[in-house]
């Protein structure tokens, strides 16, 4: 596929950053990550995830866990389902 455009966009330094380093460890570029999404809202004709507020719970439980609260560790997959089995 030959690339023949080019997207530009503005945005923090911090986030792009911290995405590309993600990207890296999932071995996708930027450029491929960018392909890949804009190739998921042509095929669902629309973004290909929900657009939505978080609810209360929801945005308490994204302020602990950025802050380094709440957050939990296992050692193997077995140990994290017995924990979330107590739930």
């Amino acid at each position: 596929m030959s690339r023949t455009t080019t997207v530009r966009a503005r945005m923090e330094p911090d986030l792009k950053s911290e995405v590309e380093e993600l990207l890296t460890h999932l071995g996708v570029t930027t450029t491929e990550a960018i392909t890949m999404f804009f190739s998921q809202i042509r095929l669902r004709r629309g973004f290909p995830f929900p657009v939505e507020m978080p609810n209360d719970t929801t945005r308490r439980t994204f302020e602990a866990t950025d802050s380094g609260n709440e957050l939990h560790a296992y050692s193997t997959v077995d140990e994290m389902f017995k924990a979330l089995d107590k739930c």
